[in-house]
């Protein structure tokens, strides 16, 4: 199971919040969770990611350029709803 910074369980079709640069500085990014692949680092350890799709919801005053994919380690995510596309099954 994929777990957020608090422990809440992440499945595909979540609604999260994440931090996104933007230049020089950090915003908060709202985002709809696509899929979840772990990477493999240097010394054998794996650890989740998750490929995420922006919604446009973000702090700062500029507007974001593009809706593209972004992937996003799940130490730096928040869930905020979950089964937001009704993409879950029973089963999850």
């Amino acid at each position: 199971m994929v777990t957020d910074y608090a422990g809440e369980a992440l499945y595909r079709g979540d609604l999260i919040t994440y931090p996104s640069r933007r230049g020089n500085s950090v915003r908060a990014a709202d985002a709809i969770i696509r899929g979840i692949y772990f990477e493999r680092t240097k010394n054998g350890s794996t650890f989740p990611m998750l490929k995420v799709e922006p919604t446009g919801t973000d702090s700062g005053c500029k507007p974001r350029k593009s809706l593209r994919a972004e992937h996003v380690a799940t130490t730096h995510v928040r869930l905020l709803r979950s089964n937001v596309t009704g993409e879950q099954n029973e089963d999850n």
